[in-house]
């Protein structure tokens, strides 16, 4: 396996600014889990909770991971649902597939990864996690460009920043 990529915490002050699910924000901060592959033949990286909660049929959630990551050019993390959670719940990511691009790192946010869930039930089902619980994965991707690309622009922001010229 090719490693091209490098998972970090963004810095507390950093998370403190993104961060308004709980009180203690230094230590749920300290609790971060980096995501990690659960088995040899995964390709996805689990992305965990930092906190508990509960999300109920028709509600949305944004979780700001505390996560960024380092990844080379020409690759790209494609952040995905947990199959199970999709599977069981509906649970969605609100953009349908996350896009973290290698010019996210150096945004002003640091690149911190945010995470934005809906629970799509049709069923009534509530979904509940519990902190360190699984709620996303990411799975990173080669990338190819046309033979006339002329892109020359930098990266300031996320989430819409690189149209905003």
């Amino acid at each position: 396996m090719k490693a091209v990529a490098r998972f970090e915490k963004v810095s507390l002050d950093e998370f403190k600014l993104d961060f308004d699910l709980a009180i203690n924000k230094e230590e749920v901060y300290n609790e971060i889990k980096l995501p990690a592959r659960a088995t040899t033949g995964s390709a996805g990286y689990d992305f965990y909770s930092p906190v508990d909660f509960t999300l109920a049929p028709g509600e949305t959630i944004k979780i700001p991971t505390g996560i960024r990551c380092f990844i080379e050019d020409g690759y790209v993390l494609s952040l995905y649902p947990r199959s199970g959670l999709g599977f069981k719940y509906r649970i969605q990511l609100n953009n349908t597939v996350g896009i973290i691009d290698s010019d996210y790192y150096n945004a002003k946010n640091e690149g911190h990864i945010m995470i934005k869930l809906t629970n799509d039930s049709n069923e009534g089902k509530t979904l509940e996690i519990q902190k360190g619980d699984g709620i996303a994965q990411g799975i990173f991707t080669e990338y190819f460009v046309t033979y006339d690309d002329q892109a020359d622009g930098v990266r300031t922001g996320g989430f819409g920043s690189t149209t905003k010229r």
